[in-house]
């Protein structure tokens, strides 16, 4: 979602809190416990949106692998980790995202054996390119060149994000000198480039990894608001369309989490034809955006 839009959000948020907090001081209320009163709020159906996902994935789970396996401190773990990638991504960072994420680093690249291609890091529903706050960094303090895109508009159509995602491949790879990259992409981002696949082809790009992508879709999709949410329930017709297009480059990866509170049933939705399935656990779908367990396995996989 772009920054403006969630920027919006959070005024009007502020105001309707600000008239609510007004009304009950005006009932008698101290004005601090009333302010304190409309915080707790904000934050607890804020709460209740990941409480829910996690009754949903208590319900429906698929089989957790015995080495991946979680007790219940381990859930809750993982629950409030969920909570505090929501506040920073779309209370803090996303509305911010020009000031906590400067202009990608594009530079040009010596070409040679073994040099490394650019990175093009795809987000999913309702975010922009500040959900790659960290992962960004921790990627480009590793040597890996690094470049971010948003889909625009939040709630669209998701064959309508290909005219711009075609026109930021082309950018990265004139600005690099490379002619090829590496493209991954988190949630809904993942199927945003297997729709670019089936209309440009794989020549511009050498990898695919989506991490947390419902490529079966989810059955959490079927809250969701938009063309694109509607894109993403499972057996919907545009899915199943694009599961019969077998264009994906070569030795491509569905990362997912056994734990995922917003992919579920986890394994039977992140599997995708053409593709290695690697399962990770204790991460949540926002989660993955600050992960070190997550980086780490990313800067393994772009190293093979």
């Amino acid at each position: 979602m772009a920054g403006r839009d969630l920027r919006i959000a959070l005024a009007l948020e502020a105001t309707v809190g600000a008239a609510v907090a007004y009304g009950l001081h005006g009932t008698g209320w101290d004005g601090s416990d009333a302010l304190l009163a409309v915080l707790g709020l904000a934050l607890g159906l804020r709460a209740l949106v990941v409480l829910g996902s996690y009754v949903v994935l208590l319900q429906r789970s698929s089989p957790v692998p015995p080495g991946l396996q979680v007790g219940p401190l381990g859930l809750l773990r993982m629950a409030l980790q969920e909570f505090a990638a929501l506040l920073l991504l779309f209370v803090v960072v996303q509305p911010f995202e020009r000031l906590f994420m400067p202009p990608d680093h594009l530079r040009p690249l010596p070409t040679g054996p073994g040099q490394r291609l650019p990175v093009l890091l795809l987000h999913g529903y309702t975010c922009n390119r500040g959900f790659w706050l960290w992962q960004r960094r921790r990627l480009e303090s590793a040597g890996w060149v690094v470049a971010t895109h948003s889909l625009e508009p939040a709630l669209a159509d998701i064959e309508s994000y290909l005219p711009a995602l075609t026109r930021r491949i082309d950018e990265v790879l004139a600005a690099t000198g490379a002619t090829q990259l590496i493209l991954v992409g988190h949630s809904m981002g993942g199927l945003v480039s297997r729709a670019w696949f089936r209309q440009h082809g794989c020549a511009k790009v050498a990898r695919f990894i989506s991490l947390g992508s419902p490529h079966q879709g989810s059955l959490m999709a079927r809250i969701a608001i938009g063309r694109n949410g509607t894109q993403m329930h499972p057996g919907n017709p545009w899915l199943l369309d694009l599961a019969r297009s077998t264009a994906l480059p070569a030795d491509s990866l569905s990362i997912y989490s056994v734990h995922d509170n917003q992919v579920i049933p986890q394994r039977e939705s992140s599997a995708l034809d053409g593709a290695r399935l690697l399962p990770i656990g204790g991460v949540s779908h926002l989660g993955m955006a600050f992960s070190n367990q997550v980086t780490q396995l990313l800067l393994r996989v772009l190293e093979d």
